[in-house]
């Protein structure tokens, strides 16, 4: 996984719409509502979620190494990374959340990394 905090997860930014996905990616093998109320686009190596406007929440995939920047970080170190490099990293039904970097993740569940919207922040405190 290639993150820009905030703005992209490889080569899709968080401003793209369904229709964008789409257009990159094909027709995903599912769509669904999940449980908390997103629109979820499953292409099975990746999840998009997306709020009823349209809006961009969540990008979900498989992520042995995290790039972020110059850093590149095994699934296997994210936690310990994200614990000493992001003082306001916090933790929500089993995953742990880095506002610095924009990321959950279940250390317990390789390789599944999610990437955050900055607007969605506020969510994942509320849970």
């Amino acid at each position: 996984m290639k993150l820009e905090p905030f703005v992209r997860v490889d080569e899709t930014p968080f401003s793209a719409s369904r229709e964008e996905v789409v257009r990159m990616r094909g027709v995903p093998a599912r769509t669904c509502r999940n449980g908390i109320g997103l629109h979820e686009m499953d292409y099975e190596s990746v999840v998009f979620r997306f709020q009823d406007c349209g809006r961009l929440e969540e990008i979900t995939l498989q992520a042995p190494v995290v790039n972020i920047g110059n850093v590149s970080v095994p699934f296997a170190a994210l936690s310990s990374f994200v614990r000493t490099t992001d003082p306001a990293a916090f933790e929500k039904a089993g995953f742990l959340v880095s506002p610095r970097f924009g990321l959950a993740f279940d250390p317990d569940e390789e390789f599944w990394v999610t990437a955050l919207a900055a607007h969605c922040l506020d969510s994942w405190r509320a849970i």
